[in-house]
């Protein structure tokens, strides 16, 4: 779908952030050098170019904007840029890009390694590269919080210990808990101490901690937020604000009891008494209304006969002040989770044939890299060999010391230059194909696995699908992760048109021909017949 037989004229990108998804990333000057290198070897028209300082995980880029409208505007009908990711990183921006070459005004989208045309392959793996940063990040984001719950689950208390305990950071990681302080622990238990006693008031221990036990940095706040800290007779909530509670493997400084006593001498008539259920979904969905944690707790209701029925409810905390939002019982909720879930399946058949598909492109791209990473070498080799040879010639007195310095500093940035791009090119080596496993896999069972398996897989499976999980009115709000976007439109295509994934087979291939561009319109919307992927 060539527009005619124009020139292509190429609008140049470049951007870097400094968060935490474009640590690795090249820096926007050499990113720009590899992408002017390209087009000079190439003979590629640049009309203009840009860079920007800004993150992709959201649309609204000042400056990506700008190379949109001009490309709207007809002024240019390619980009040429480092990598997909560094165009978009959200499925709005990377959507537009697509729909850009439906529309037949972006021809083409290409990088030092990959050209992406206006095939239903090159849009499709587009999509995928977009994604697949974004994915990466939020694997890392679940990781940590798998890992703190595990951690809480054993009974350990995520986080800094307070004051009278200590973390044990030289334990290795997993296995990190927390002890006594052998300093501070008699002494925050004296303080307690004082208190129980009924004859000095909080102010009044709080000045005799600062001012006699050597407690300066202990600030009145933080001294009432000790007194009130669950944590000192052995339990801890966690998310905190969640309503859930846990018992803590730590040694309790105090009973039960005794905490229960500070609390009526400090509040008369007060007495807190933490949940000790727990639940699938505490501590994962805020209230749409006032932001504040939805909680959880059983009801029983008792009929007539004497039998007894249980419910599970949710609803918000409103721990910020009054709220309007109702209870929702958990069966209503997880139909809705499931309904999302259903949203994202797709048929069996489509898993074998896309990984078909993309080991095909893998290759293609490796034998890419593989150059890249030939050439890069090379070059990197050479350089040290003209430092070596600068060594040679200034200790031989061939040149002077300033020559020597000027040439040095100059080959030397050449050699860092290049390290950063090998380094940058290894990187993604291979690693794009194992996240494209995952996501599909992800998409073909979840829904299955959410329904048949335990509250901890529900879990699991409801942080793994999306992230800002609100809840309004009864309604759930799922910000499906940008990875498993393209998974909705491959669900919707299937089911919408034909109902199943029916790859046609031609001898002993799987192609996808008809039957894709039917299970995918949103990607595929091109007549080609012949769809199958480029050699």
């Amino acid at each position: 779908m060539e527009q005619g037989t124009g020139t292509i004229k190429y609008l140049l990108y470049a951007r870097k952030s400094s968060e935490q998804e474009d640590r690795q990333v090249l820096s926007i000057e050499s990113q720009k050098s590899e992408v002017e290198t390209l087009a000079k070897k190439e003979g590629l028209e640049i009309v203009d170019r840009f860079e920007e300082s800004y993150s992709a995980k959201d649309p609204g880029r000042k400056i990506f904007n700008q190379v949109i409208k001009q490309i709207e505007k007809g002024e240019a009908n390619a980009i040429l840029t480092w990598h997909p990711n560094r165009l978009s990183r959200n499925p709005i921006d990377t959507g537009y890009l697509v729909y850009m070459m439906d529309q037949n005004k972006l021809l083409e989208i290409r990088t030092p390694g990959q050209t992406f045309k206006n095939t239903p392959n090159d849009k499709f793996l587009l999509n995928l590269l977009c994604s697949q940063a974004k994915l990466e990040n939020d694997n890392k984001g679940i990781d940590v919080k798998r890992g703190l719950r595990r951690k809480v689950e054993m009974g350990w208390h995520p986080g800094p210990a307070p004051i009278g305990y200590l973390n044990t950071p030289d334990k290795e990681k997993g296995f990190k808990t927390i002890r006594k302080d052998p300093k501070m622990f008699p002494v925050i238990r004296r303080m307690f101490d004082m208190v129980l006693s009924g004859s000095y008031t909080a102010p009044r221990v709080h000045e005799i901690a600062v001012t006699q036990w050597g407690l300066k940095k202990l600030a009145r706040s933080g001294f009432y937020r000790t007194l009130y800290n669950s944590f000192y007779y052995g339990w801890f909530e966690w998310p905190r604000g969640s309503g859930n509670w846990h018992k803590g493997k730590h040694e309790p400084m105090i009973t039960r009891e005794e905490f229960d006593r500070v609390q009526q001498l400090l509040h008369p008539g007060q007495k807190p008494k933490p949940e000790k259920h727990t639940f699938a979904y505490t501590g994962m969905i805020r209230c749409g209304e006032c932001g504040c944690m939805i909680t959880a707790e059983n009801k029983v209701k008792r009929n007539k006969q004497g039998g007894e029925h249980h419910y599970t409810y949710y609803r918000c905390t409103k721990r910020k002040g009054p709220c309007s939002q109702k209870y929702i019982e958990v069966r209503e909720l997880e139909k809705q989770i499931a309904k999302t879930l259903s949203d994202i399946k797709v048929p069996p058949e489509f898993h074998g044939w896309a990984m078909l598909w993309l080991k095909t492109e893998n290759t293609k791209e490796s034998t890419d890299r593989n150059t890249i990473l030939s050439n890069l070498q090379k070059n990197y080799e050479t350089c040290v060999r003209k430092l070596d040879t600068l060594i040679d010639m200034r200790a031989s007195g061939e040149i002077t010391e300033d020559e020597f310095n000027k040439k040095k500093s100059t080959v030397g940035q050449e050699k860092a230059r290049l390290q950063e791009l090998l380094n940058d090119t290894d990187t993604r080596i291979d690693s794009w194909l194992e996240v494209a496993h995952r996501v599909i896999k992800f998409a073909e069972d979840a829904k299955e696995s959410f329904i048949e398996r335990g509250e901890h897989a529900r879990k699991i499976v409801l942080a793994a699908l999306g992230s800002n999980l609100l809840l309004k009115d009864g309604i759930l709000e799922i910000k499906v992760q940008n990875a498993l976007v393209p998974m909705q439109l491959v669900s919707s295509g299937a089911k919408t048109k034909t109902g199943t994934f029916e790859p046609v087979k031609i001898g002993s291939n799987k192609e996808k021909s008809g039957a894709f561009g039917s299970a995918n319109p949103t990607w595929l919307r091109c007549q080609d017949s012949n769809l199958e992927p480029s050699p």
